[in-house]
């Protein structure tokens, strides 16, 4: 068979082309699988999910409020990674981990402070046992209270200061700050993510295997 040179050119075009894709793809998972190596951490370790603004009043004040969480699985307890964005910007807010997502929380276990950056960004990372076994007690004879083992399989994340959700109009037509305990110092304003995008009694955690 004679090719023209135009034809040969045309191959040659259509060769070059399919050995770049190749290549690319190559490259692609070859980087791809070195990342995974480099980070020791295996996908099936991994759960991931969304927090969600707490009210309609926190989607009218703060539009792009969400939030991410990923947990990392480890031999004895896990790592729990949380990204947010759309919130209040150079703002302290403070992240529980929950009974249930929304008043009145229930048996409600303090986690970690977080501040958000001037693009109303912020992280914060806490090891600890956040998966299908979390859970606090309260035994007889305790010198507050008395309570059975209770599961806590949601999170909650509250602004740190009273004064900025008031001052942002989240709490229309309310005459003060709200002002909740979800704080270090108990004094905090209200909920502004939380996983209330899951039920109730079947919350992120529960779905996370030691």
């Amino acid at each position: 068979m004679v090719f023209s040179s135009r034809s040969k050119v045309s191959l040659l075009f259509s060769v070059s082309i399919l050995l770049s894709i190749v290549g690319t793809f190559l490259l692609t998972s070859a980087l791809q699988l070195h990342a995974t190596q480099a980070s020791g951490v295996d996908n099936t370790q991994v759960f991931r999910f969304n927090m969600v603004p707490s009210s309609s009043a926190i989607k009218a004040c703060l539009p792009q409020a969400q939030g991410e969480v990923t947990i990392i699985r480890g031999k004895e307890n896990q790592l729990m990674k949380v990204r947010v964005q759309g919130l209040a910007p150079n703002a302290g807010f403070a992240l529980f981990v929950i009974e249930i997502p929304h008043g009145p929380f229930g048996i409600s276990w303090y986690q970690s402070d977080m501040e958000t950056n001037a693009n109303g960004q912020g992280s914060v990372s806490v090891r600890g046992i956040f998966d299908v076994e979390t859970f606090s007690l309260s035994p007889a004879n305790s010198p507050t209270v008395t309570f059975a083992p209770t599961h806590q399989y949601h999170l909650g994340l509250w602004f740190g200061d009273p004064q900025t959700p008031f001052d942002l109009g989240c709490e229309p037509g309310a005459p003060n700050p709200i002002v909740t305990p979800f704080d270090g110092d108990q004094i905090a304003g209200p909920q502004v993510l939380n996983t209330s995008n899951f039920p109730d009694n079947a919350g992120p955690l529960s779905q996370v295997q030691p």
